[in-house]
């Protein structure tokens, strides 16, 4: 595979890690342009868990990255120790990475994971002896996912590496024993979300339908 950029994710990258933890890849690749031409487009992810790496497309990636895809997204927001593959070309996309950015997409991403990590909080299956553990990870994720959301919106910075880890792992304990809690966390959220922020109104896709021309470009093959 073609791949352009390539790093760590997940929990090691967040700082959330423990002894246990699975390891996550995330890049983005380039499928040889030629075999866009035909009547069958080539796979657009490549997913494996051993070990646990996903790749995408970079035609894919730009789309999840242009709706503020908080997955996707972080992987031009990485610290540099944690970028496996760095070719010239994944330079320019970590360069063009605020050109990505939209307020109305930040809020409706970030704040709708997190709400889905409160759903799957709330409706956990309180008979389930391992319950309290999943409910402490998807609440981890809740509090993660409202803290880089809001400093994107007001700061303009996705900040993937947590600068208090204990903290939301302590948070995760407690919002997993009482979900209600964290309620509260994602109205403030909201209230916030509700102010003006420093991103804009609409991304700017002219550079990044710039780089991946490049992209194509570099990577055709003619037919032999």
């Amino acid at each position: 595979m073609n791949v352009l950029l390539s790093g760590i994710v997940g929990s090691t990258a967040y700082g959330l890690a423990h002894a246990g933890s699975d390891i996550d890849r995330l890049g983005l690749y380039a499928a040889p342009t030629v075999e866009l031409h035909g009547l069958h487009r080539p796979a657009e992810s490549h997913v494996t868990t051993a070990p646990d790496r996903t790749l995408h497309e970079a035609a894919k990636w730009c789309r999840l990255a242009l709706g503020c895809n908080p997955t996707a997204s972080e992987l031009v927001w990485l610290p540099a120790d944690l970028y496996e593959v760095r070719t010239e070309l994944g330079e320019e996309l970590i360069a063009l990475r605020r050109t990505f950015l939209s307020a109305r997409a930040v809020r409706n991403s970030y704040l709708g994971y997190a709400t889905q990590q409160f759903r799957k909080l709330s409706n956990r299956d309180r008979s389930d002896p391992q319950g309290l553990d999943r409910a402490a990870k998807h609440a981890r994720h809740l509090v993660r996912l409202v803290e880089q959301g809001l400093a994107l919106h007001e700061t303009g910075e996705v900040v993937v590496r947590l600068a208090e880890p204990e903290r939301v792992r302590a948070l995760g304990e407690r919002f997993a024993r009482t979900p209600d809690d964290a309620a509260a966390l994602l109205a403030g959220a909201e209230a916030r979300f509700d102010r003006p922020g420093v991103l804009p109104d609409a991304p700017d896709e002219a550079p990044v339908e710039s780089w991946l021309r490049r992209v194509r470009a570099v990577h055709y093959a003619p037919a032999e």
